[in-house]
C-alpha cells in the first residue's frame, strides 16, 4: 500500500479563501475531482492527503491559485481546468503563465493560458516571423494582435498592419453592391472585433483614422515595403504558395510578422494552400519559427475542446 503524504498549506493574510474554493465550492469540487487526495479547507488552512505526487502537484496548484488572488485575480473553473492539465502533462508550473502581455483599456490582462499559447508568445518576442497553425479558440489572432498593442505601445514600431486574404464563397465581389470597402468589410470584420477588445472604440478609430493602424485585403499589400510595422496576416490557409510569398516579403527594416491559420478549414477552390507550403520552404531557417496549436490550446467554451478533439480523431481514422 502507498504511503499517504499529509501536508497543510497556509494562505497569506490578504488572500480571500472564499475566491480560492469559488462560489458554493465550485473550484474545491473540481480540484477533489481531478486528484486522487483529500482536501480539507478549515478557515485559511488547506490540509493536503494523498500519493505524494498528487500532493505535490495539489501544492503547486494550491500556492499559484494564492499567488493569482493576491494579484487581483479571480480564479475561474475554465482557468483551473487548464492549470491542472498543465500539471497533469508535467509541462511546467500554472506559474509560468502569469506572463502579462498586455493591459487592455478596460484593466483586463492578456496573457496565455496554455504552455502552446506561452511556446507562441515567446516565440513572436524571439523571431522575426512566426507561423501559428492551429484550430479555432486557440488564440492564434488574439494573442499576435495583443504582441503587436504591446510592441506598438512600447514604441518598438510605429504601425501595426492586418491582412487577410479574401476567399470569396460562391460570390463574387464585383456583383456584391456598395464600394469596395464595403465589399470586403465582411472578410476583415474579426480583425475588427480583435482590436476593440483592446482599445476603446474612439481610440481604434483615431489610429486607424491616422494610418497607426490598417486593416486591408492581403491583395493590397502587393508592391509595399513595410518598414518599422508588426504584420498580422490571418487566415493564411486561404493565401496561394504566391500569395504567402509576396506577404512575406513585404517585410521591410525593424519590422516583424506573425502568420496565422488553421489548415483544417481551408476555402481555396484549387491548388495547394500556401500556409500548408511554407513550412517545407522555411523550416529550420534562423529566425523564423513555427508553432503547432492544437485542442489542448483551445481557451473558449470546454466543449469547444472536446468538438477539436473529437474532429482530430476523426481525421487521424481517415
Amino acid at each position: 500500500m502507498t504511503d499517504l503524504t499529509h501536508r497543510t498549506l497556509t494562505a497569506p493574510a490578504e488572500v480571500d479563501m472564499a475566491l480560492v474554493v469559488g462560489a458554493s465550492d465550485e473550484l474545491l469540487r473540481q480540484m477533489e475531482e481531478a486528484f486522487d487526495a483529500r482536501i480539507t479547507v478549515r478557515g485559511d488552512a488547506i490540509a493536503l492527503e494523498g500519493d505524494s505526487i498528487e500532493v505535490q502537484q495539489l501544492t503547486a496548484l494550491l500556492t499559484d491559485l494564492f499567488r493569482r488572488v493576491q494579484q487581483g485575480d479571480t480564479p475561474d473553473a475554465e482557468g483551473l481546468r487548464h492549470a491542472i492539465e498543465l500539471l497533469r502533462n508535467a509541462e511546467f508550473a500554472p506559474s509560468a503563465l502569469r506572463d502579462d502581455v498586455l493591459l487592455t483599456y478596460r484593466g483586463r490582462a492578456i496573457r496565455p493560458k496554455t504552455a502552446g499559447q506561452k511556446a507562441y508568445v515567446d516565440a513572436i518576442r524571439r523571431n522575426t516571423v512566426t507561423f501559428a497553425v492551429g484550430p479555432a479558440g486557440t488564440g492564434k489572432t488574439y494573442l499576435a494582435m495583443a504582441m503587436a498593442v504591446a510592441a506598438l505601445k512600447r514604441k518598438e514600431v510605429g504601425r501595426i498592419v492586418l491582412s487577410r486574404p479574401i476567399v470569396e464563397a460562391g460570390e463574387n465581389l464585383g456583383f456584391l453592391p456598395g464600394t469596395l470597402f464595403e465589399k470586403v468589410d465582411p472578410y476583415i470584420r474579426p480583425l475588427y472585433d480583435a482590436l476593440y477588445a483592446m482599445f476603446d472604440t474612439e481610440k481604434a478609430s483615431a489610429l486607424i483614422e491616422a494610418g497607426v493602424i490598417e486593416i486591408a485585403p492581403l491583395a493590397f499589400m502587393r508592391g509595399r515595403t513595410l518598414n518599422d510595422a508588426f504584420i498580422i496576416l490571418d487566415e493564411a490557409q486561404n493565401t496561394t504558395p504566391e500569395q504567402m510569398k509576396m506577404a512575406l516579403t513585404r517585410l521591410g527594416f525593424g519590422s516583424k510578422i506573425v502568420v496565422t491559420g488553421d489548415i483544417s478549414q481551408i476555402d481555396l477552390p484549387k491548388g495547394e494552400s500556401g500556409l500548408v507550403q511554407v513550412r517545407s520552404v522555411l523550416d529550420g531557417i534562423d529566425d523564423i519559427a513555427f508553432c503547432d496549436l492544437t485542442g489542448k490550446d483551445v481557451v473558449r467554451h470546454s466543449l469547444v475542446a472536446t468538438i477539436v478533439a473529437a474532429y482530430e480523431r476523426a481525421d487521424r481514422k481517415a
